[in-house]
């Protein structure tokens, strides 16, 4: 039976699908049939030559339980014996691995394509290597998408539906082992948290790569603020051959603005009910991720469970090749059942970082935060606008205005011995307004050298001034910049169910506007992190009316903050107002 949340969901018209060989990809021409990759075949220029021969069964067309078809590739190896077989679940495209907008994004970034072969599906992996290495890879259009029928949803139980049937049809096939696993960051880590979640028979196991596992406090509402342009981004990935409406997450937020709407409710993933191994992939700079993957590592149900957390963006880590051997040694031991030394990587691998050359990975723990982690809390002071480790018995309010520049304010610390912090980190705030109702409150954790020099880390290979001028302001998966967050106070009712005093979390279902004079407790949960300071060096806190981190990727503008007014922010005697910091004790 189909899921019955599509009664609630918006549909529009699916952008059309171009199937002229080079929108979507030299492979994308709609033909079932059984095709024999030669070894030291370029599929496109500017691709490394495939290093074997593979049997690509191309358009396979596979039923789903509600009688929709949908498409799939999928790449073979060439051998009698049956093999695993690796499940790249998203929309992007089955053939799509040589498309402009694909080759121009690697370009972008400083990757460039060499990389891979051209088989490789947007954010999914090589099926030149892992054929190699004897696995299949299933590549699949999900349903709606290109040639697939059906109308196309977006993150919730309907793909969770889909994916556990066509798991469970790859289980059934000849040349299969029996076992699958699901791969790939971004969408197809997200896909993960809940097509597995339904538990599928034959799923083995899992590696999301960073993907958020909340349509709406990760993707349309973070922090309680909607952010439409990311996802209208995102929704153009919907395109159809035969004329399949989309699900309109847009359309959507505009209908649904509270997150106890079913529709919401059916897009919350539920990572408790996972219990097959899992490789978690995260890291401190995703701005789009990085808050989903943490959570869903927190809850997931697993029993085998590793989290590594890096100092890179998603795709350079994903394919760099020390990373994908990694890989293969958890695919390796749970899917061709092959005893290697998998089961003895620590649990937890973490990063400090230091914003200048000197950042520590791997750093081996049985948890995150680890044990040593402490949090500790500074108090800011109005006065001499700095962070100190005593409230302040007379409070000094600060006051800046939404409509004014700078329309922020800040407080610093500068430390006189090596400092980290590693763990989770919020910011409680006592902020009233004057002449509106609401606040849109965003934080953001700076490091500042000891010539008061403000530092950030490029997270991809391009440092050029392309990249310079696209990440200044904005592009903040590409550049990290600090622990931030946001939070609308009308929207600061916190989840007594979920939240803890070192991790705030909100209901999102009621809206409690600000009365004039009322001030306000806000908790406002902020990033994961990771973060050294050495001896005369400066942690900056800066309270703005305005998202000043700027967009996730180049040409998608960020949320629209809606402030009016002054903001004041409490600074001591009953609203002291404080940022907490997991300090790292040696």
């Amino acid at each position: 039976m189909t899921t019955e949340i599509k009664k609630e969901m918006c549909f529009s018209p699916s952008f059309d699908y171009i199937d002229n060989g080079i929108e979507h990809g030299v492979l994308s021409p709609f033909e079932t049939k059984e095709v024999l990759l030669k070894k030291g075949t370029v599929i496109a220029e500017g691709f490394k030559p495939l290093t074997g021969d593979i049997k690509l069964l191309k358009d396979v067309p596979v039923k789903l339980r509600d009688g929709v078809t949908i498409y799939t590739d999928i790449y073979l190896p060439i051998t009698e014996e049956k093999v695993p077989v690796l499940v790249a679940w998203s929309p992007y495209g089955k053939s799509a691995g040589t498309a402009p907008r694909y080759k121009n994004l690697f370009n972008m970034l400083g990757m460039g394509n060499h990389w891979n072969s051209g088989l490789t599906k947007f954010e999914a992996p090589d099926p030149d290597y892992w054929c190699a290495h004897g696995y299949a890879v299933c590549n699949p259009d999900m349903r709606g998408i290109a040639h697939s029928e059906g109308d196309t949803t977006m993150i919730g139980s309907q793909e969770a539906e889909d994916g556990y049937d066509l798991i469970e049809w790859l289980a059934d096939q000849a040349w299969s082992n029996g076992k699958t696993a699901l791969t790939g960051t971004s969408y197809l880590a997200f896909s993960q948290w809940y097509i597995a979640a339904e538990q599928p028979p034959h799923l083995t196991c899992i590696n999301p790569t960073e993907g958020l596992a909340d349509g709406y406090r990760d993707l349309a509402y973070i922090g309680g603020i909607p952010d439409k342009n990311f996802i209208e981004r995102l929704q153009v990935n919907h395109v159809s051959a035969t004329g399949a409406k989309r699900e309109d997450l847009v359309k959507e937020m505009d209908r649904y603005p509270l997150a106890n709407a079913a529709i919401w409710q059916d897009k919350k993933a539920d990572p408790s009910k996972i219990t097959v191994p899992a490789f978690v992939i995260a890291s401190y700079s995703n701005t789009l991720h990085t808050m989903g993957t943490f959570r869903s590592w927190r809850t997931l149900g697993s029993k085998e469970k590793w989290l590594r957390i890096h100092d890179r963006q998603e795709w350079p880590y994903y394919y760099e090749e020390k990373n994908i051997e990694e890989l293969r040694r958890f695919f390796d031991y749970y899917l061709l059942g092959k005893e290697n030394d998998w089961l003895a990587t620590p649990t937890v691998r973490y990063s400090i970082l230091d914003f200048q050359g000197g950042n520590q990975t791997d750093i081996p723990a049985e948890s995150f935060p680890p044990v040593t982690s402490e949090n500790k809390r500074y108090f800011m002071n109005g006065q001499s606008r700095t962070l100190q480790e005593n409230a302040s018995t007379t409070d000094v309010p600060v006051t800046y205005s939404s409509a004014v520049l700078p329309g922020r304010t800040s407080f610093q610390m500068t430390f006189d011995q090596a400092t980290t912090f590693v763990g989770y980190p919020k910011a409680k705030l006592f902020m009233e307004v004057n002449d509106y109702d609401d606040m849109d409150v965003f934080v953001w954790v700076q490091k500042l050298d000891k010539f008061g020099n403000v530092l950030s880390e490029f997270v991809v290979p391009n440092h050029g001034a392309a990249l310079q001028d696209f990440t200044q302001e904005g592009a903040s998966a590409l550049r990290y910049k600090g622990a931030w967050g946001r939070l609308r106070a009308s929207m600061r009712k916190l989840d007594e169910q979920v939240a803890t005093d070192e991790i705030p979390a909100y209901t999102f279902n009621q809206v409690e506007k600000v009365a004039a004079g009322e001030i306000v407790e806000l908790d406002i949960v902020l990033s994961p992190m990771g973060l050294n300071y050495q001896a005369g060096e400066t942690l900056r806190v800066v309270i703005s009316t305005k998202d000043e981190l700027g967009s996730v990727m180049p040409g998608t503008p960020g949320c629209t903050p809606d402030n009016q007014g002054t903001h004041t922010l409490h600074t001591g005697g009953e609203y002291a107002s404080y940022l907490q910091l997991p300090l790292l004790v040696d």
